[in-house]
């Protein structure tokens, strides 16, 4: 396994954000989290890179506890995430955001030739390498989440996690994202732990899904199993009509 989160809790004061938390992810696999909004996703991805620490039990990086460590060590062994909110350096070209990736990621490349190198072919890759000269600030939103998957892949994950990179984007948008995302996986041969409320999204890409309501774990499984799960449908799907 490449990911174990064991008997993971999390409490803010007296607001308990989530309650033994359990599952395991193998190396490769694509696992999505889905739940409302409020549900405990994003803790549970700000526990897994360092920006917060655990109430109670363990996280296993490739059997490494890193819990605990700050978050320049964890993406030093290969953990990158994204963000709900961008968070481009708006006066940089885009071509520099995505080579201060490589700079500060996984495999920390001295050589700002061959970041720059780096992050053009990753450019290519999500189709933005005519936009790698321009201010990032000048990019749309479709433009934005390209580049916050861009930088994370410039760290050179083994473990990415992307926070809801599709929230906001038309329909066409969205499929073109999953597009990108899967054959970025496919080229950089990275796990992939995916929250999205496009339920589309997480059907076409996931080989599981967890489902979190309240902070705890209702339903894992394969994604037509939690389509038809009642447990889901009554906390989660029901709750959208």
């Amino acid at each position: 396994m490449l990911l174990e989160i064991n008997d993971v809790s999390k409490a803010f004061g007296g607001l308990i954000a989530l309650q033994d938390i359990n599952f395991a992810v193998e190396d490769g696999e694509t696992l999505g989290i889905m739940g409302a909004n409020g549900a405990g996703k994003t803790t549970l991805f700000s526990l897994i890179a360092g920006h917060a620490k655990p109430s109670q039990g363990k996280i296993i990086l490739a059997g490494q506890q890193i819990d605990g460590m700050r978050p320049a060590q964890i993406s030093a062994l290969g953990v990158a995430r994204t963000y709900q909110i961008v968070r481009p350096f708006r006066g940089l070209s885009v071509l520099e955001n995505v080579a201060a990736g490589a700079l500060y990621g996984s495999h920390q490349e001295k050589s700002m030739a061959t970041a720059n190198q780096m992050a053009h072919e990753i450019l290519v890759d999500v189709g933005l390498d005519d936009r790698a000269g321009q201010p990032a600030g000048s990019l749309t939103l479709a433009g934005f989440k390209r580049l916050e998957l861009a930088k994370a892949l410039a760290t050179g994950p083994k473990l990415l996690l992307l926070d809801e990179v599709m929230a906001g984007l038309t329909p066409s948008e969205v499929n073109q994202a999953i597009d990108i995302i899967e054959s970025c996986k496919q080229k950089y041969n990275y796990t992939l732990i995916v929250i999205e409320h496009v339920m589309k999204a997480l059907m076409r890409m996931c080989e599981r899904i967890i489902v979190i309501h309240h902070g705890e774990m209702i339903a894992v499984g394969a994604p037509d199993q939690i389509a038809q799960d009642e447990a889901v449908i009554q906390a989660y799907l029901g709750a959208e009509k």
